[in-house]
């Protein structure tokens, strides 16, 4: 019976297959007509053999082109800061330096860069107990950098946290150790200092490739309630030394100027008495000297005495009285005016003249100081 008669079954084709969903599609079929897709969408001509052909190496192609682009991914720069961390299948292979490299691309390999020389920085603030049983609140930062990059990514899980709670730790055992004085004043560099050796040893234990930079406390305070007081009795021992650094600066100018003082006079005293005993002995020698030649002339010399010691009464006075023998008064002569300091002679002033009964006395007492010193000559 034809497939198309009545009676016929209906769901058999010319060829005598049945149709519907009887079995799985023919996989050879699929593959041809995607070939014969391809085939077209590269120029394939309408033959099968051509078709069959220019498919193949379409996807060749299409393959080759995928796997360039695919190591040409590989590529990589490292800057001069960095390192490359290789891993393959997640196990480290390889450290590279700065430059450009290659690595087999995902999913066989893959680069991690690490920065080695940036200075990274978290804040550390927390509330301390010290030696002396005082509160005190701290703030401060720490600054870091990355030393090994393998410790750094596969030692730790997260070297951050670590380092925050290595620091907590160590600041509580070195402020422990001080006392808050200590802490609030002159103590924080100290502090800082030893704080850093501390996180340092806890994170070279824990081998995390951190190196910690710089410790810095900015602030130590009191709690808010006791703040006031504290800043109070702070106030008080600044003003203290203040003072101390007063009086100090005082002492250092007072007491050089009393040693100078007490010096000059020990120079002094010790000139006068250099002096009192040099005019002791001079005058010792010229007595000495006087007696001896009183021994050969006493009037000569009692005379002389005499009249030396008259001047140097007189010579510190500018007037002079006379008494004229044979008078009745008593003559005042104003020498200061009358004396001539460049020839050393009595001259009356202006038109005055000097009386005759003037003029002998004062002659006599001229030419008897002048006889005198010819006398001692001889």
């Amino acid at each position: 019976m034809a497939w198309n008669e009545p009676g016929g079954n209906k769901n058999q084709d010319p060829w005598g297959n049945r149709g519907g969903n009887d079995g799985p599609p023919d996989l050879d079929e699929v593959f041809r007509k995607f070939q014969q897709k391809l085939g077209g969408l590269f120029g394939g001509g309408s033959g099968s053999g051509r078709n069959s052909s220019a498919g193949s190496f379409g996807i060749g192609i299409i393959i080759a082109i995928i796997v360039m682009v695919w190591m040409a991914t590989g590529f990589y720069k490292i800057e001069e800061a960095e390192r490359g961390v290789i891993l393959q299948f997640g196990k480290h292979v390889e450290t590279t330096q700065k430059g450009l490299h290659w690595h087999w691309p995902r999913p066989i390999e893959n680069v991690i860069k690490v920065n080695v020389t940036e200075r990274h920085q978290f804040p550390l603030k927390a509330t301390m107990l010290t030696q002396d049983e005082n509160i005190v609140d701290i703030e401060g930062s720490v600054q870091y950098q990355i030393n090994d990059p393998l410790q750094y990514l596969f030692n730790v899980r997260f070297p951050e946290n670590t380092l925050s709670q290595a620091t907590e730790s160590a600041v509580r055992q070195v402020i422990g150790r001080s006392t808050m004085d200590f802490v609030m004043t002159e103590g924080r560099d100290e502090i800082a200092s030893r704080v850093k050796i501390q996180i340092q040893e806890i994170v070279d234990q824990y081998a995390t490739g951190i190196s910690v930079i710089e410790v810095n406390l900015q602030q130590a305070n009191p709690p808010q309630p006791v703040r006031d007081a504290f800043q109070d009795v702070t106030q008080a021992r600044e003003d203290k030394q203040r003072l101390i650094n007063e009086s100090e600066a005082y002492r250092n100018e007072v007491l050089p100027r009393a040693r100078g003082q007490a010096a000059r006079l020990r120079e002094e005293s010790d000139g006068y008495k250099q002096e009192v005993i040099a005019k002791a002995e001079g005058e010792a020698k010229r007595f000495t000297q006087m007696l001896t030649e009183y021994k050969k002339a006493p009037a000569v010399t009692r005379d002389r005495i005499y009249l030396d010691t008259v001047e140097s009464v007189l010579s510190s006075t500018s007037k002079v009285v006379i008494d004229v023998k044979g008078g009745n008064n008593i003559m005042y002569l104003p020498l200061d005016k009358m004396i001539n300091r460049d020839t050393g002679t009595i001259q009356a002033p202006g038109n005055m003249e000097i009386p005759e009964r003037m003029r002998k006395p004062i002659q006599d007492i001229t030419r008897s100081r002048d006889n005198l010193r010819t006398r001692e000559a001889r």
